[in-house]
């Protein structure tokens, strides 16, 4: 492993961040991991990272902590919480945080840990679920100083096929809520459009092949409508809760810059009434069900 790379960590080995940090590994960079749950971290131990059992150790040796978290609060937890990163940040360090977050809560966390360690702060959401996570096809939309995003590049260039600074702290939150709206209500329509072609006697397994090229061309429909139409719930590729997080987030950053998002806001009703029926923790290809069974 060269030592003239600078040594990473990471917290949340989960769908995204397992993929990401074996990246990072097959690229030959010194990688420290954490994760709530140690076992997971079992595959990149027998690759050759170092797991450690406090967040806040990730910070001993790594120039570079990165976060892919399950949302905001779990966020707080690791960088504040006890044993958090807080703990052991100095200056000249970079946190660069993968999760979707609340784009408010991004920028009170990053000043709060710059004015008490030094550490600086980027926030780097990704789109490209986790075939882009294992191929290094994600696209990274990211805020927080130019010259912190630039000193990431080289390293997050292994993880993404894009990297794109969208402004200060914060920015990149806010075009991840913007893209996982547009996600989201996608995943509602294919899901309206598979069950009505099944219930009119159309091939709903063709439609993607039909539809590829043209204007209702996307990925979401690509990898949804064939999942859909052949019941393929699992493996869980991700999940219904985050969806149903992001559009939470989009809606409330709607009321806190007065601009209106009346489809997210429905899009947001109709993601927890699925959830609410059991399947927050399954994939979005089983949003087809809210359309296929009765609602009481």
């Amino acid at each position: 492993m060269s030592t003239s790379l600078p040594a990473l960590a990471f917290a949340g080995i989960g769908l995204m961040g397992l993929p990401m940090s074996r990246r990072l590994l097959a690229a030959g960079y010194p990688l420290s991991v954490w994760n709530r749950s140690p076992d997971k971290c079992a595959p990149l131990q027998a690759e050759g990272a170092h797991v450690l059992e406090t967040p806040a150790e990730l910070c001993a040796e790594a120039n570079i902590v990165m976060l892919c978290l399950a949302n905001t609060e779990v966020v707080r937890e690791v960088v504040f919480g006890p044993g958090g990163i807080v703990e052991g940040a100095r200056p000249g360090q970079l946190l660069v945080d993968f999760s979707s977050l609340e784009p408010a809560a991004t920028r009170e966390m990053a000043a709060e840990l710059e004015a008490r360690t030094g550490m600086h702060w980027m926030d780097a959401p990704v789109s490209g679920g986790t075939p882009g996570a294992a191929s290094g096809t994600l696209a990274i939309m990211a805020g927080g100083r130019e010259a912190d995003i630039e000193r990431a590049r080289p390293i997050l260039a292994h993880l993404g096929q894009r990297l794109t600074r969208m402004g200060e702290v914060g920015a990149g939150q806010v075009t991840k809520v913007c893209n996982q709206m547009i996600v989201a209500c996608n995943a509602l329509v294919i899901a309206e459009v598979v069950a009505l072609a099944e219930r009119s006697g159309v091939d709903a397994s063709l439609l993607a092949e039909a539809l590829a090229g043209g204007f209702a061309d996307s990925k979401p429909l690509q990898i949804l409508a064939p999942q859909m139409a052949a019941s393929e719930f699992e493996p869980i590729k991700w999940h219904v809760r985050t969806l149903l997080k992001d559009l939470d987030t989009a809606v409330k950053l709607s009321r806190e810059q007065g601009s209106a998002t009346p489809i997210s806001g429905l899009a947001a009703q109709l993601m927890r009434l699925h959830g609410s029926q059991g399947y927050l923790q399954q994939d979005p290809a089983t949003l087809v069900q809210l359309y296929r069974e009765p609602q009481p």
